[in-house]
């Protein structure tokens, strides 16, 4: 694994509200993030994202399960770990997904991917939500 993957990887496996001030020493300025529900560009914008994570979740962490790096992108699969302060504070919950980020010249991220099935992993353990998201699935399969 290069120091750029590495560096990568220890700071998601380290992230905390305070190290989200320091992104830009692992995101360029003018890095892009998506994920299922967000579409942004530019560190300031990607760091409110992590930033308010921090709001609804208690104790977000992720642990980094399989790294692949090839030239210029490194993939990671991941679990996020988390809580839901109003909703079951005390049941730890669990998110599976993809990242594929992409690094620029200097080595920092350009392109952050992440890809994670909502429906599934998020709203299905939500109250209301989840019910009918289990019933939509059966129905389907």
């Amino acid at each position: 694994m290069s120091g750029r993957a590495a560096r990568v990887k220890g700071y998601f496996e380290t992230l905390t509200p305070e190290s989200v001030e320091r992104m830009g020493e692992v995101y360029a300025p003018d890095a892009t993030f998506r994920d299922p529900f967000n579409e942004v560009a530019g560190l300031p914008a990607i760091q409110a994202i992590f930033r308010h994570m921090y709001e609804p979740l208690v104790d977000p962490r992720f642990v980094i399960l399989e790294t692949i790096e090839e030239g210029d992108r490194l993939v990671l699969t991941w679990d996020m770990l988390f809580r839901i302060r109003k909703y079951q504070p005390e049941v730890e919950r669990k998110i599976h997904g993809l990242s594929l980020l992409r690094f620029g010249p200097d080595g920092r991220v350009a392109v952050h991917r992440d890809y994670w099935d909502a429906a599934g992993e998020l709203y299905s353990q939500l109250p209301l939500v989840g019910p009918l998201m289990r019933f939509l699935a059966k129905k389907m399969a």
